[in-house]
């Protein structure tokens, strides 16, 4: 079992809706017509409601809830969540993480290549038989930053509609960003007034500067600027290499990404002044070196989302991380064997991104963008308010 199959087997917990309303332009959200996922031949999706009906009748409101499913399919990993309505948000019912690396050559090639996308359909048709297992009634898969830049990126989704039987919504950068701001908007210090949020990923990173609560209950609503870098663990590793890495190079790799973040940096500055500004991390980097500071054994979800972590906790991990060499790395139980080639490009990322928003304080999220589209399809559908 891997490092990441066990993060996703201990995930366990409920996700509180924070937001009322959608803009359609942040938050990427689908109609149910469009989100009805194509999951086996010949099997009609469930007949699609409304999204802004009124709720039913007393004696249908204690019906059985809607199965929800979520899939991000992005450059290094494919991860989908299975989830139910409950009274505080959601229970995860199932979940799925495998890394397929599917952006792997894409830098060099702009395409896919053959075994990374015979990797991510092998993983897709697991997903597709979890979500026929669990009833899945509604879902919205989505790939990323992989499918937007390669040139074969359409042809690859229409392989996985003839093969995996799954149709891939390539979702653009705003919504990516927004997705992510949703899915974890909840752990943000509610009495700040301005936070960074970003979200570390294979090809890309997403950051977003988020203004207070007070502003509006949905986190959508409340990004004030946003951007897509080019610059991602895979991205990062396969420029430097991920193998041996001192700290010369890892200064220098901090350095490629440090020039890639200052634009938005410029335009976020005032950020830095707001009260209880703090930074909100989510992403396979910032939860293992939540991990690697907590001493754990195997990487556990509940340790982990909702950390708050001061900034001398994380140069202490990420300076261990740069005098490991290779084989240690891969034998931490919170990075593996997978990913020890990327942890120290995330760890750049990571780095650039304090250097530039200076905070004492960094909250640890491992939610995200599923967590994200699945918030924003049961509030569409008004789950909670026909559970009352």
């Amino acid at each position: 079992m891997t490092v990441e199959d066990r993060q996703e087997r201990d995930i366990a917990a409920a996700m509180v809706p924070q937001f009322h309303g959608v803009d359609p332009d942040l938050g990427g959200a689908a109609t149910r017509a469009d989100s009805q996922p194509r999951l086996a031949a010949g099997r009609p999706p469930v007949a699609p409601v409304p999204p802004w009906t009124e709720p039913a009748a007393p004696e249908l409101a204690r019906a059985a809830p809607t199965t929800y499913a979520a899939l991000d399919l992005g450059t290094n990993n494919c991860r989908l969540l299975i989830a139910r309505p409950a009274q505080h948000g959601f229970r995860v019912v199932d979940a799925f993480s495998r890394i397929v690396r599917l952006g792997e050559g894409l830098a060099a090639s702009s395409r896919l290549c053959d075994a990374a996308m015979d990797r991510a359909v092998e993983a897709l048709k697991i997903c597709r038989g979890k979500m026929l297992h669990r009833n899945v009634s509604r879902a919205r898969l989505v790939t990323t930053e992989a499918c937007r830049a390669a040139i074969n990126g359409s042809e690859f989704v229409r392989r996985v509609a003839a093969e995996a039987e799954l149709e891939l919504e390539i979702i653009d950068q705003r919504t990516e960003a927004a997705l992510a701001v949703s899915g974890c908007a909840a752990l943000a210090d509610p009495t700040a007034e301005g936070v960074i949020v970003f979200d570390i990923g294979g090809g890309s990173t997403e950051i977003v500067w988020m203004g207070g609560r007070a502003e509006a209950r949905d986190p959508a609503a409340r990004i004030r600027e946003w951007a897509s870098l080019p610059i991602g663990v895979v991205t990062v590793a396969e420029r430097y290499g991920g193998i041996d890495v001192g700290r010369s190079l890892f200064e220098t790799m901090v350095e490629d990404c440090a020039r890639e973040l200052a634009p938005f940096a410029q335009k976020a500055a005032a950020a830095r002044n707001a009260r209880n500004f703090h930074l909100l991390g989510t992403s396979g980097t910032v939860t293992t070196v939540a991990g690697i500071h907590l001493g754990l054994a195997r990487y556990d979800r509940r340790e982990v989302d909702g950390l708050w972590m001061r900034q001398e906790e994380i140069l202490a991990v990420i300076d261990r991380l740069v005098e490991m060499d290779y084989a240690a790395r891969a034998a931490n139980a919170c990075i593996g064997r997978e990913r020890a080639d990327l942890v120290l490009a995330g760890c750049a990322i990571f780095e650039a991104i304090r250097r530039a928003f200076p905070s004492e304080r960094v909250r640890i999220a491992d939610r995200g963008l599923r967590e994200g589209i699945l918030l924003r399809m049961m509030h569409e559908d008004r789950a909670w308010w026909r559970r009352r």
